[in-house]
């Protein structure tokens, strides 16, 4: 069956960027320029655990509830230090504002394979979006990386008031694409929150699952995409 698509959402990270190097590493190399000694597998567990915390205590960023999400992040990067055993507070507070910042920038990310794509879909005459469970700083990533431009609009999980996998996300994103559910597609690496989440909604969607990732729910072979190249040949029938 012809899928007639207008608008194509996308997920971010883990879609069409990733880190370049994992948290714990990241974190370590810039604090040692702060003269702090960490293991870096140490400060990735760390902050595993420290995020799944604050994720709970305080979902989408402490969204209505008080909290920004930059002081969110400062949060949760001065506990994974604490917890890894840093007790310097003044370098701590220097060292998540750093960070905090650094993660806007290019050298922190890099782009998937197939992120041509894009520009691929965008000659085809699709309207492009951005879904994804972000902070502010999406818009910024997105124009150091050259990604920017793809893109009609941005809409975060901040922004939005919602986080995947709730479906008022994915209504507001086709509010400002102004199409209805069933004429657009969203991408994206996550099984609930990207791939049965927009579905739900009534949009199409693809997941992102590359070879060997076999593990995750049963989803119809047309609906996978090993890489983001193959997004073309599942919409062009």
């Amino acid at each position: 069956a012809m899928l007639r698509l207008r608008l194509l959402t996308w997920d971010v990270k883990d879609t069409l960027l990733r880190l370049r190097q994992p948290v714990g590493q990241g974190y370590a190399a810039e604090a040692r320029a702060f003269g702090l000694h960490v293991q870096p597998e140490a400060l990735g567990r760390s902050f595993r655990e420290v995020y799944g915390a604050q994720s709970r205590r305080f979902p989408n960023y402490g969204h209505g509830q008080g909290l920004s999400s930059r002081q969110w992040w400062l949060d949760v990067v001065k506990e994974s230090f604490r917890l890894s055993g840093v007790q310097d507070e003044a370098a701590l507070t220097k060292l998540a504002e750093k960070l905090y910042r650094d993660y806007c920038s290019s050298h922190t990310w890099e782009l998937l394979p197939g992120a041509e794509t894009l520009s691929r879909c965008r000659q085809l005459g699709f309207r492009m979006g951005v879904v994804s469970n972000f902070d502010s700083r999406l818009e910024a990533i997105l124009s150091q990386c050259s990604l920017r431009h793809h893109f009609e609009f941005v809409l975060t999980s901040e922004a939005a008031g919602f986080a995947k996998p709730d479906g008022r996300i994915f209504e507001q994103a086709l509010r400002l694409g102004g199409v209805r559910p069933d004429q657009a597609a969203h991408i994206g690496d996550d099984y609930t929150r990207d791939y049965r989440a927009a579905r739900a909604v009534g949009m199409h969607s693809f997941l992102l699952r590359a070879a060997g990732q076999g593990q995750g729910p049963e989803v119809p072979p047309e609906h996978v995409l090993p890489t983001l190249s193959h997004l073309l040949a599942r919409i062009e029938k």
